[in-house]
């Protein structure tokens, strides 16, 4: 019997397994399975099922796992460098892409010297 394998897929093509993922979740929290069933409410036996059996977990279990872990799905799915886009960063990002490729320059020399 073969496992069902669930990927998720960066711009690169790279794919990993969402079980994976949620190991390297756990471990880097400090968590067993059985406290992220017990503080998600996902029933030990759905877990088991992810990570021994490779079944995919259904968008509200991931929903809800994710919410125990305090991160969002899409921090779930990205690679290591997401940058939440606060009020602030979309105010300068909306700032930023009007602007023409000298003053993004010029602008961009100004804050590594801040540095």
């Amino acid at each position: 019997m073969s496992s069902l394998t669930v990927k998720y897929y960066a711009e690169e093509g790279d794919g990993m397994d969402i079980h994976i993922r949620l190991q390297k979740l756990l471990k880097e929290q400090g968590w067993t399975r059985y406290r992220l069933a017990k503080e998600s409410g996902v029933p030990e036996s759905t877990l088991t099922n992810i990570f021994y059996r490779g079944t995919t977990p259904t968008v509200a279990t991931l929903e809800d796992i994710c919410k125990t872990l305090n991160i969002t799905l899409s921090q779930f799915f990205a690679e290591n460098d997401m940058v939440e886009m606060t009020d602030e960063l979309k105010e300068f990002y909306d700032a930023w892409i009007a602007l023409s490729p000298d003053k993004r320059k010029n602008i961009l020399e100004t804050m590594k010297m801040m540095k």
